[in-house]
């Protein structure tokens, strides 16, 4: 099979009416997009990435750079999983960046990443957002395809994320462990041969509704859902969930976006519009 160099470019700027429109846009396969939606209840332009391939092999490099100016908002979604395939040799690599200006808003939801047995990715994730801009970032990991018997089995996965607010860092991740190792920590915390997992990073001023937000994303725990937030040096939040299956994490993550929305109406953009 041939090797994808896929690469996306997306410049989100606002117009003198007040709407977000792409000042600029390249992409090349495996990426490609659909046509933007503008959502007037949120003042949200809603564009969906998709991938018209089965998915990631050996030897893909994917790159994509996002970058939303001031006073813009942008949610960037995906219709579809993520499948990372299995390789008889060689590796995939996803390398995306994410910067946001002052006053503006950029949303970040793909679908799940599913690593498939005898597979070898890495995801980095480099973020930076200006004081006074706002983020809401998640990754999704499915362990596999739970289905088919292969939970658990991908043979290197690593998961990297840099955040940087003003150029200082205040969050930096790194997932680098074996199936066999994230099993464990799944039976640990009880949620069973199927957990799905997803990380989440929001950057935003701090607000008066902070405690009640914060609040409603804690009871989400339970259920076969596990849920926290931590706050983040210079401000910003990571959020974690755990779920014991994907359709409960799909509905624990909606759950945690309709609780955010309270205090960043931005939130409510349905992603599932296109």
């Amino acid at each position: 099979m041939s090797e994808f160099s896929g690469h996306l470019l997306l410049e989100a700027a606002v117009r003198p009416n007040g709407r977000t429109a792409l000042a600029a846009q390249s992409f090349r396969a495996p990426y490609h997009l659909s046509k933007p939606y503008w959502d007037a209840d949120t003042r949200t332009l809603l564009v969906q990435v998709v991938n018209p391939t089965a998915g990631i092999l050996a030897g893909d490099r994917l790159e994509s750079a996002i970058a939303v100016g001031a006073g813009a908002a942008l949610l960037v979604t995906t219709p579809s999983a993520s499948r990372v395939f299995r390789m008889q040799e060689g590796t995939a690599e996803c390398h995306q960046q994410f910067t946001v200006a002052a006053n503006g808003w950029l949303e970040v939801m793909p679908e799940l990443l599913v690593p498939h047995r005898g597979c070898r990715f890495r995801q980095t994730t480099r973020i930076n957002v200006e004081p006074g801009g706002g983020l809401f970032f998640a990754d999704l990991l499915m362990p596999g395809r739970v289905a088919h018997g292969e939970a658990w089995e991908w043979e290197k996965l690593c998961l990297e994320i840099d955040v940087r607010l003003g150029g200082e860092l205040i969050l930096r991740e790194r997932l680098a462990q074996s199936g066999e190792e994230l099993r464990s920590l799944a039976a640990l915390a009880g949620s069973g041969p199927a957990a799905c997992f997803a990380n989440a990073v929001l950057v935003a001023p701090a607000g008066d509704a902070d405690a009640r937000w914060r609040q409603a994303v804690e009871v989400l725990h339970g259920d076969g859902l596990w849920a926290g937030v931590s706050p983040l040096r210079l401000g910003g939040w990571s959020l974690k969930l755990v779920a014991a299956d994907g359709v409960k994490l799909r509905r624990g993550l909606r759950a945690m976006r309709r609780a955010l929305a309270e205090a960043f109406p931005r939130l409510a953009c349905d992603p599932r519009k296109l």
